[in-house]
C-alpha cells in the first residue's frame, strides 16, 4: 500500500517548516484508532513568509485536512468523517476555563487530487478560484481543493506535486523551495510513489538538484562557486571557454563553472 496520505502530510511539514504554523500528522481522535490525515496548528504569532497555495490563505488556529490520492475518492462519507474528527478535535482542544474554542477557530479542507465528480452530483460545490470550492454542510463550511485544477504558479508547487500531472510535477519540482533538510528524501519518495503507480515521471532528484543549483547559482561568492574544483579543472573550464568564444567571437557571455 503506498502511503500518499503520510507523503502528502510530510510535504506539508516541509511547506510549513519555519512558519507560525504546525503540522501534525495522523492525529489519533478517538479510543478506537482513527486518523486524520493532516492538522495545520498556529503555534506562535507572525505570518508565513511567502504565499500561500490557494485555498490556504486564511488560515485559521487549527486547520484539519482530509487527503484522497489518485485512486481515492473524495465523497460524502469522507466529509462526514472530517466533521466528526473536527467535533472530536475540538473536544481535546480545551481552554483553561475548560469551554470549547469559538468554531472561527476551525477551518475543515478536503483535499483531491482529482475532482470529485460523484460528491459535486450530490452537494453544490461552490467555485471561489481555480481548483477551489466552498461547500456548506448545515452550518459547517468545508473549503474543497482540487490538486489538478489549481493555478499552475509557483506559490501552488506544493498543491502540483500531488497533481499526478506528469509535466506539472516536473515543473513544480523544479520551482518548489525546499523548508528542511529533508526535502530531497520527500521528492525521492514521491517520484518513486509515481513509479509504483504506473506514472512516468520525466523528472528525477537529480533534475531537482541540478535545476536548484542552478537557480540559485548568482547567489554564491566567486570562491563558493569554484569550491570543490581542481586548477586543472579550472584550466580546462577557460580553455574551453576561450575556444568557444575564438570560435563565435560574437558571443560574449560566459556559462557558468562546472564540474566536469
Amino acid at each position: 500500500m503506498i502511503s500518499w496520505h503520510r507523503l502528502f502530510g510530510l510535504a506539508l511539514v516541509d511547506y510549513f517548516a519555519g512558519s507560525p504554523w504546525n503540522v501534525e500528522l495522523e492525529t489519533d481522535l478517538s479510543l478506537k484508532q482513527q486518523f486524520l490525515d493532516v492538522i495545520i496548528v498556529r503555534r506562535d504569532q507572525g505570518t508565513f513568509s511567502g504565499r500561500l497555495p490557494d485555498g490556504l490563505e486564511d488560515l485559521s488556529d487549527y486547520n484539519l485536512l482530509s487527503y484522497k490520492s489518485l485512486r481515492e475518492p473524495l465523497d460524502d462519507w469522507v466529509l462526514k468523517e472530517l466533521t466528526g474528527h473536527y467535533v472530536n478535535y475540538r473536544k481535546h482542544v480545551i481552554t483553561s476555563r475548560d469551554s470549547l474554542l469559538p468554531e472561527e477557530a476551525f477551518r475543515l479542507y478536503g483535499v483531491s487530487t482529482r475532482f470529485p465528480q460523484k460528491l459535486a452530483g450530490q452537494v453544490h460545490l461552490e467555485p471561489r478560484q481555480p481548483g477551489v470550492y466552498q461547500l456548506r454542510r448545515g452550518t459547517d463550511q468545508i473549503r474543497i481543493v482540487v490538486l489538478n485544477e489549481v493555478a499552475e504558479e509557483a506559490h501552488n508547487s506544493i498543491w502540483h506535486l500531488f497533481s499526478a500531472v506528469p509535466e506539472r510535477v516536473r515543473r513544480m519540482a523544479a520551482a518548489y523551495r525546499p523548508r528542511s533538510r529533508d526535502s530531497s528524501t520527500l521528492l525521492n519518495q514521491l517520484f518513486e510513489n509515481y513509479q509504483l503507480e504506473g506514472i512516468a515521471m520525466p523528472y528525477t532528484m537529480e533534475d531537482f538538484r541540478r535545476d536548484f543549483t542552478r537557480e540559485h547559482l548568482h547567489l554564491l561568492t566567486s570562491e563558493e562557486r569554484l569550491k570543490g574544483l581542481s586548477l586543472n579543472q579550472i584550466r580546462d573550464y577557460l580553455a574551453r571557454l576561450q575556444e568557444r568564444r575564438e570560435q563565435d567571437p560574437v558571443t560574449q557571455e560566459s556559462a557558468p563553472a562546472d564540474s566536469s
